[in-house]
């Protein structure tokens, strides 16, 4: 049976239509209203806020890090520069996800698990919108790399930005030190205005000692962006202040002449002007070249200096203790003379050898047979040990150590540098507090010849020179001659004080004996008076154990070259009118007089002469155990 056929009714469809109408006008009125509402709020209440919020994204504040000073030698050649360099950093704000970036970048830049861990570290420092520095100093390779992927890599770009470059090397590494980026524990105690932009700061040498005279100011630009980031135009610019060039008393022909003569050899080597205290030449070998440093050093490339048995990182002049060896004995004579504990005439016999009453130890002469009839002159000239045992003996410990702490020593001496070393000047307080021990009368005699706990550095022995050579005005020692912009800084180029001496005529005794060491008839660096003309040298020798004998003969031959005596040599020029003063320590090179003496003469050649020498090669060796 078929289906009845349903009759359609119009009108209650229409009235349907009518109601659903009715519903989506009003849906469509209700959006309308909201959406004009809203649109009120935006362009109208809170116009200004959203105003701020789009000018943000559009404009952009910049800073502008500042050059770092320029540091000069005394005659202007530069030695510490900055050079334009491609460094490549990420904007997170601008980029995608920060850590894909990252490994997109790695095989690009070549970068190791190292280096990521510390972007990652320093990225944590720094706020969102600013740069995160990835590497400097890129390579034309580099860029080309990084230009082929740039579609894969948003935030990534590159600038051209100032680095530091020495142009020397290693020549001045141990005096300049270096920059290097700053760390995350920096960061935090940085202020972060004053190093906004910034990415290097000193690390070592004067690069830290003078960080807030070379660093400057920032500056800062107001710049316009386009929805990528990319700079549309600079909208205000605040130039940054740029940092203090430095002129140091340094002199580049004399600092190559003392490096090159010490060649490849381990030692130091100081030299100072007695007037002033200014240090003309630092030098510490072997060197490193501080330019890898700058941006960033690869591990491989510092674990090569780290390692290395030569030890370039180093800093001997500075930080390197030593027995001072006999170079000493002219500061003990003067001030055994001065304190009454003998005179001019006061002589002994000297058989090789010399042992305390009541002690059966026998402290050898350097001299097998000893040096005959000797007083205070002769004893400074030939390096007599029998005598200054009996003088260290009448001295005692605790006077010694009074009268030598006057001329810089068991101290630091205040240069103008970081981590320096004050090395050890014993006494009886000393080694109580120390060592726990009384300090026996037979301990005094090692000291006495500048061997046992005393133990100075290389910058210490330079500035008693100069102080010897001035007459006992007490000097602080600096690098710093002038410093030029913002500052106003004054290095001290002038005597601090005066050592008492009473009588003239232990000044010119000891002046006189140490004038014999080069140019007398038994001296023990005659190597370098035969052929001196022009001026005079006033100096002493010195050998400096590396470890004790027990009692057994000294067999260089037989001795590894690492545990070989260290060779000194202290000297000033003229003598009695003194422009330069100088100490000299080849490790391992045995013997003053052939070893370190040449370098001093060749160093006072040129700066009283102007002479600039062909490459010294050191002499035969004298003969074994002379001083």
């Amino acid at each position: 049976m078929s289906k009845p056929i349903s009759i359609k009714d119009n009108q209650k469809e229409s009235a349907l239509f009518r109601r659903r109408s009715l519903v989506a006008g009003f849906m469509v009125l209700l959006a309308f209203t909201t959406l004009l509402v809203r649109y009120f709020i935006l362009q109208i209440h809170d116009y200004a806020t959203y105003r701020t919020l789009s000018e943000n994204n559009r404009v952009h504040l910049e800073p502008l890090p500042p050059p770092r000073g320029i540091i000069y030698d005394r005659n202007g050649v530069i030695l510490a520069d900055n050079q334009p360099t491609y460094t490549l950093s990420i904007n997170r704000d601008q980029g995608g996800d920060f850590d894909t970036t990252l490994d997109r970048l790695k095989p690009l830049l070549q970068l190791s698990d190292n280096d990521l861990d510390r972007i990652r570290e320093k990225a944590e420092s720094l706020h969102s919108f600013e740069d995160v520095p990835v590497k400097m100093r890129l390579t034309d390779a580099d860029i080309a790399r990084v230009s082929e992927q740039k579609y894969l890599l948003p935030g990534v770009h590159i600038s051209v930005e100032l680095a530091r470059h020495y142009p020397y090397g290693p020549l001045f590494s141990h005096v300049l030190g270096y920059v290097s980026r700053i760390s995350p524990s920096e960061q935090d105690k940085l202020d972060p205005e004053l190093y906004a932009g910034t990415q290097l700061i000193g690390k070592s040498g004067l690069e830290k000692y003078y960080e807030t005279l070379l660093h400057g100011r920032p500056g800062y630009q107001h710049v316009e962006t386009n929805a990528h980031g990319q700079l549309i135009r600079v909208l205000e610019r605040t130039p940054p202040v740029r940092g203090d060039d430095l002129t140091l008393h340094l002199d580049y022909e004399l600092q190559k002449i003392a490096y090159d003569a010490l060649g490849p050899r381990r030692g130091a080597v100081v030299a100072i002007d007695p007037q002033t205290g200014g240090v003309l030449a630092f030098v510490s070998t072997p060197g490193f070249d501080p330019n890898p440093f700058v941006g960033g050093i690869p591990y491989k490339l510092y674990q090569a200096l780290r390692d290395d048995p030569d030890q370039p990182l180093y800093n001997r002049a500075l930080q390197g203790v030593y027995p001072p060896g006999s170079t000493i004995k002219p500061i003990e004579g003067l001030g055994a003379a001065e304190l009454g504990v003998i005179d001019w005439n006061w002589k002994i016999s000297d058989p090789g050898y010399y042992h305390l009453a009541g002690d059966s130890h026998i402290f050898h002469d350097w001299k097998k047979g000893g040096h005959g009839i000797v007083d205070l002159f002769l004893a400074v000239e030939q390096s007599c040990d029998t005598f200054f045992y009996q003088v260290g003996a009448r001295l005692g410990v605790d006077r010694f150590h009074d009268w030598m702490s006057q001329f810089g020593f068991g101290h630091r001496t205040g240069i103008d540098l970081v981590n320096e070393k004050s090395g050890v000047l014993p006494s009886t307080a000393w080694k109580r507090k120390v060592l726990h021990q009384a300090f026996y009368p037979g301990e005094m005699l090692s000291v006495a010849i500048g061997q046992g706990y005393f133990t100075v550095t290389p910058l210490q022995l330079a500035l008693a020179t100069a102080m010897v050579a001035n007459g006992g005005q007490l000097l602080r020692p600096h690098l710093l001659r002038s410093a030029y912009g913002s500052s106003n800084y004054d290095p001290g180029n002038h005597p601090v004080g005066q050592i008492p001496v009473h009588d003239a005529r232990n000044w010119a005794g000891i002046r006189a004996a140490m004038a014999a060491v080069v140019s007398g008839p038994h001296g023990t660096a005659t190597s370098i008076g035969r052929t001196l003309k022009g001026y005079t040298i006033a100096g002493k020798t010195g050998t400096a154990q590396v470890r004790g004998l027990n009692g057994q003969k000294y067999n260089a031959a037989q001795t590894p070259e690492r545990f070989r005596d260290h060779a000194w040599f202290v000297a000033y020029a003229p003598v009695d009118q003194a422009r330069i003063a100088v100490a000299v320590l080849v490790e391992n090179g045995q013997h003053g007089g052939s070893a370190a003496a040449p370098i001093a003469r060749a160093m006072f050649d040129y700066w009283l002469l102007g002479i600039k020498p062909a490459p010294v090669v050191p002499p035969p060796p004298e003969p074994a155990g002379s001083h």
